[in-house]
């Protein structure tokens, strides 16, 4: 792991004070873990892919992201991030000739892109994992009632079904489909126990 400018603990500061709202600082630290352990045991570039984890949600970051409920519908916020990250890295003191991998990976985390590097398919894979399970669970019903998206509990269970659905057959490598069985396990497990508990009265 090398870091001889100290490259890691500027982007980490810089991220600390950017991500707001608070909660949404924990999604980087996590996200960065899981690639380690999805990447156990691969030869892969380990400063692309940290960089990558913790700048890929700039744009989603209030203060980053629009204010106006129009424009934040139709709100581009990985082509935010990819714009914005060349110069922030810069700043930070990585190394110039990383920078465009970073981009690169930032590109195709969301899990309809395509990756076209193993550092791009861990980044991809473990935010894939970062949306199943318990921390799935929490990512979403925090945002119900202040994201557009989750307006009601409904919402937010529909989002965590699609999510059980339709993400564990995107995971690419043999070590996130490992790390993802018992994440879908108490996803499954937990929607199962919604349905018995609110049966047709959730809203």
């Amino acid at each position: 792991m090398s870091d001889s400018g100290g490259f890691r603990e500027n982007i980490q500061a810089y991220i600390a004070r950017e991500a707001l709202p608070v909660e949404k600082f924990g999604h980087q630290p996590r996200l960065y873990e899981l690639t380690r352990q999805v990447g156990a045991n691969l030869n892969y570039d380990d400063d692309v892919v940290f960089a990558a984890a913790w700048l890929h949600d700039l744009g989603v970051f209030t203060g980053h992201r629009p204010e106006d409920l129009a424009a934040l519908a139709v709100w581009d916020n990985v082509a935010y991030a990819m714009d914005r990250a060349p110069s922030i890295l810069r700043e930070l003191e990585f190394p110039e000739e990383k920078i465009g991998a970073v981009v690169e990976a930032i590109r195709t985390h969301q899990p309809g892109a395509d990756p076209t590097t193993l550092e791009g398919i861990i980044l991809r894979d473990a935010d894939l994992l970062e949306q199943l399970g318990a921390i799935g669970i929490l990512r979403t019903v925090c945002k119900i009632g202040r994201d557009t998206r989750f307006p009601t509990f409904t919402a937010a269970v529909d989002s965590l079904r699609k999510a059980v659905t339709q993400l564990p057959g995107r995971l690419q490598l043999e070590t996130s489909i490992a790390l993802g069985r018992p994440k879908i396990e108490l996803l499954e497990s937990f929607l199962k126990r919604i349905d018995q508990e609110a049966k047709d009265n959730l809203h």
